[in-house]
Parts: C-alpha cells; structure tokens; sequence
C-alpha cells in the first residue's frame, strides 16, 4: 500500500476520534476569552524517566519537568491569585497520557501546557523548541512525537484506551492532527510567546514554534502547547537544565510567556474587572443625562480573529466572508483583524458577528496611532481617563 493510499486510509480514523466525548467538555467559564484554571503538566514521571542525560549527572527528563512546572505553577499562583493552577502530577509518580488529557478536561482548564526535555542520538542538537498539536512538517518533528507518545506502552490495556493508536507507526499520528484545529490559533499564539521569552530572556538558542502528532496535547479540550526546555544529551544544555537556577530561568520564562498570553487573550474582560464597570461608568452629567466618552484621537479597537505561523491572502473567501481585514506581525507569526472602531462598544458589536461567523475565540485589540497598546490603557484613554 503506497502512502497515498494509506493516508486515505488513515482519514477513515479522523472521524472517530473526533466524536469522542473529550470533544464535547464544556469550557471553563461562559467567555471564552477569560484564563481562570491552567493545567501544568510534568511529562513522564515514576516508572518513565523520559529521556535521560549524559550520565554525568544521572539527569532524567521526570525531574526536570517536574521542578519546572512546580515553580511555573508557583509563580502563576503568586501573580494571580484567583487562577487555579492543575497539576497532572506533583511527585514522581507515573500518571497514564489520558489520565493527564482528563485531569485538565474535568478540571474546565482554560490552557494547557506540557513541559518537557528533548533527546538525540548525538550529542550536538541544542535548544528548546515548543510544539502544538499538528500534522509533522519533518521527519525529527514526528519522532519526537513518536518517543514522547511511546510512554502509552508502560499502560495496560492501551489499545483499547487510544483507539489503536501505535507509537511505533508514523501514520498513526495522522489521525491526530485535527482534534486540536478549534484551538490552533491560541496554541500558536502562546507558544510563540513562550520561545520568545526563552530566546530574549534567558538566551536560550531557538529551535522555533512546530507542530506534531502528541497525544498529551490532542486529547485536551483547550490550548495546549508541549514545551521542550532543551537536550539532556548535549552536556552544555544538560549543565543548565539539572541546575536550580537553570531550572528557574526556564520556569520564569515560562510564567512571563503565560502572563503575555493572559493579558492578550483576556483584554476584553479588563474594562469589566475589579475597579472597572465597563465603558459607561462614569459617564454622568451633573443634570444626570448620560454622556457618551469621546475617544481620544488615535486610539482605535479591532477585533482579532486568526493567529497563524504562515500568511494567509486577506481575501474575504479565506476569513468568512469578513471584509477589510488587516495583516499584523508579530512574536514570529502574522495576526489578523477586522475593525477600526472609536468605541469599545462598536468593537464588541464586531466581536458578535465575528463569533457567529465561526470565530469563537475572537478578541478585541487596541491600536494608538497605528502602534498595539494594551486594552486597559485603550478604555481609559476612550473614557477620558
């Protein structure tokens, strides 16, 4: 069977994974928009040691992920008290991949990241590099998705668990690749912000955002990224990662990435917070008739609909039937919005008719004098604030 063949034969499976009941789980709050619950997860763990080191430090991915995603989680709790933080384990026990998929599902997580360590057979490969759920552009991108995956074989009873899901067979990846469509753009969007901040930050090398075939991240019913902090199997990177402080550097990194990403994706929900009341809060004459704000000039809000690695023609047939949309770049990939409007009010408006066109996650950004700015600092300048 030649591989066009197969691959046609493979599509038979996309549609039985994609009923599953995982699909189905309810979000964690009614506005998609809001990060109220993460789920960190610290890959391998007990009986799976992962991948291990050179030998000079009887490093093993297990610990490395878990001191991690201990202080990642750490740090989220002491910024923002009112997020939940998940974990899929904190010790070293062995937990199976779809028990971690059910943690966060069951949980209503909001994100989803899996944090872990890479591998090569030579001793040269250096970097960190984090994947979304996808199908493989290369050869080293599926077996990295292979030997992660391969942690199902220490599971009883896995046939029946992954629908036969083989680690072993390249084409069972395939019929992965779409349960993690609804999600993509946010999964791209953090994972961008995360290599970011490993390369600008703590001066790792980029291996850049990839996609891949990981069941950890398919089975999830929210963004979900896999972060690789590094290569045990390169001695310089191994030094770093089995240290405290390389450890927390990688962790920080993470956390500040996380916070980028929060602060983006959940702008829209800033105007309605603690202290806020939305756009018309203190719009009162002294006569008590209401007066609108006057935006100050220059400050303008879209709404953002698609985030992507590669260009997308900004044609009204590749968006919906949505007219005028922009191209903005940024963190390594192109952003797409709709909209110019002077009041947050007409760019929630917007926001509607972009979610009943099928945008779900769409978002309200806020451009000055054509420069991005925080939404916060958009709604006080357009209050006269």
């Amino acid at each position: 069977m030649d591989m066009c063949t197969k691959l046609v034969y493979r599509s038979v499976v996309v549609a039985a994974l994609l009923a599953m009941p995982a699909r189905s789980m309810p979000q964690a709050t009614t506005d998609p928009n809001k990060i109220d619950v993460v789920a960190i997860d610290a890959g391998h763990g007990g009986k799976d040691p992962g991948n291990l080191g050179t030998g000079r430090y009887r490093t093993t991915e297990k610990d490395v992920a878990l001191n991690v995603s201990l202080l990642v989680g750490k740090y989220i709790e002491q910024a923002f008290p009112d997020v939940k933080v998940i974990y899929t384990r904190d010790d070293d026990r062995f937990v199976e991949l779809n028990e971690r998929c059910r943690i966060a599902n069951n949980n209503k997580a909001d994100v989803f990241i899996s944090i872990h360590c890479n591998a090569n057979n030579s001793s040269a490969p250096a970097g960190c590099e984090t994947y979304v759920m996808g199908l493989h552009k290369t050869q080293a991108n599926m077996q990295v998705a292979q030997k992660e995956n391969a942690a199902i074989l220490l599971e009883e009873g896995h046939e029946l668990k992954y629908d036969g899901y083989d680690p072993k067979d390249p084409e069972s990846l395939i019929a992965l690749s779409l349960r993690q469509n609804a999600y993509l753009d946010h999964s791209l969007l953090l994972s961008a912000l995360v290599q970011e901040q490993f390369k600008d930050r703590v001066g790792r090398h980029d291996r850049g955002v990839k996609q891949a075939g990981f069941l950890v991240i398919s089975y999830t019913t929210m963004p979900a990224v896999l972060i690789e902090l590094g290569f045990l199997t390169n001695g310089t990177e191994e030094d770093f990662l089995q240290s405290a402080q390389g450890q927390d550097y990688m962790a920080s990194a993470i956390y500040r990435a996380f916070k980028e990403y929060k602060a983006e994706v959940e702008g829209i929900d800033v105007a309605q917070g603690p202290g806020g009341g939305g756009p018309a809060a203190d719009t009162i004459h002294e006569e008590g008739r209401p007066r609108m704000p006057l935006p100050e000039p220059g400050v303008r809000f879209k709404v953002q609909v698609v985030t992507a690695s590669k260009h997308i023609e900004t044609a009204p047939k590749n968006f919906n039937g949505l007219q005028g949309v922009e191209e903005h770049k940024g963190s390594g990939l192109f952003k797409y919005t709709v909209g110019d409007e002077p009041t947050l009010d007409a760019a929630r408006a917007l926001q509607q008719e972009c979610r009943d066109r099928g945008y779900d996650g769409a978002f309200i950004v806020a451009y000055r004098n054509g420069e991005r700015i925080e939404l916060q600092e958009a709604v006080k300048l357009a209050q006269g604030q």
